[in-house]
């Protein structure tokens, strides 16, 4: 452990639009504030190809491009970026201790966490592949499902998310085929009807995604297995979606902050605050419902006004 404490008006744990939006209003506030973009810089969106949803941009803008242009305003303004994550926390004093790669120990007056939350893969090595050339793979159908109108694509799920999804897409795509790896829906009965009843989605139940076809750049298709015949055989398709949850980074926070059944912060409502005074929390670390990109930023701002008047009262 690092001897040396230094000591941080505004930490912002995390990057990507919650991340980097908190810096810019914390900035602009004269918050002096540090922020660690964590494991993956820029978040999510810089495994998305395309990013066409988010106000402002006419013609669309790169997840990755989008990143670098946040990050560029907050520097602006002087928020103080840094590469790093927070690998252990202790929110049990009226400092707020933080240490980044278990080696650098901060105490801040205000914390906000921004760590998101890292959508579930099958973990298929063709997967990964299209995922990271951004050529058919997605996590979000209400992101990327615009992609692929009028086009056949599959998703494998079982819960009200996945069902949820698989609506949405069977209002644009030709054909959605929901692979269901048992034989039986998680979902609530409603949310089971309603994709039962729609007349393009195709739900095979019992059966395991084998492989992502391809040509090498993009997606052509699914091998899909029959788990109770044992048949294997391809779906023609040109996206992939997996709506199979997702993981909230929160785990170093679990033993101060208040966290639903899943892992989720809990804020109190209309706010970005936690059950512990001056630790804020913006983004998908928060946010299971809606996971936008907009909507991270928007609980961004959130956070940092919130940390602002709470610092004023500290004065």
């Amino acid at each position: 452990m690092s001897t040396t404490i230094e000591k941080i008006k505004c930490l912002i744990i995390g990057s990507g639009p919650a991340g980097y939006t908190a810096a810019i209003y914390a900035a602009r506030a004269s918050m002096n504030p540090v922020l660690y973009q964590g494991m993956q810089p820029g978040g999510q969106l810089t495994t998305t190809n395309e990013v066409e949803n988010f106000p402002g941009y006419v013609d669309g803008v790169t997840g990755p491009e989008m990143m670098v242009q946040l990050q560029a305003q907050a520097e602006r303004f002087g928020a103080d970026i840094r590469d790093g994550w927070a690998t252990k926390v202790d929110f049990s004093g009226g400092v707020h201790k933080v240490w980044i790669n278990d080696t650098i120990e901060l105490h801040c007056e205000t914390v906000i966490i921004s760590t998101g939350a890292s959508a579930k893969y099958l973990g298929l090595d063709s997967e990964q592949h299209y995922l990271k050339m951004g050529g058919g793979v997605s996590a979000c159908a209400v992101c990327d499902g615009f992609f692929y109108r009028n086009q056949d694509v599959v998703i494998v799920g079982a819960g009200d998310s996945a069902c949820e999804e698989a609506h949405y897409l069977s209002k644009m795509c030709s054909k959605v085929t929901m692979l269901v790896r048992s034989d039986k829906f998680r979902a609530s009965k409603i949310m089971e009807a309603r994709v039962r009843k729609t007349e393009n989605i195709s739900i095979l139940m019992n059966h395991d995604t084998v492989e992502i076809l391809g040509d090498g750049q993009v997606v052509t298709g699914v091998k899909a297995k029959n788990k109770t015949t044992g048949d294997i055989f391809d779906i023609p398709a040109t996206g992939f979606f997996s709506a199979i949850g997702h993981k909230p980074n929160t785990d170093i926070f679990k033993d101060y902050l208040t966290l639903d059944e899943t892992g989720y912060i809990v804020n109190v409502p209309g706010t970005s605050k936690t059950n512990v005074n001056g630790v804020f929390v913006a983004g998908d670390a928060a946010d299971h419902v809606y996971r936008q990109a907009i909507t991270a930023a928007g609980t961004g701002c959130m956070a940092a006004l919130d940390a602002e008047r709470y610092l004023a009262t500290l004065e």
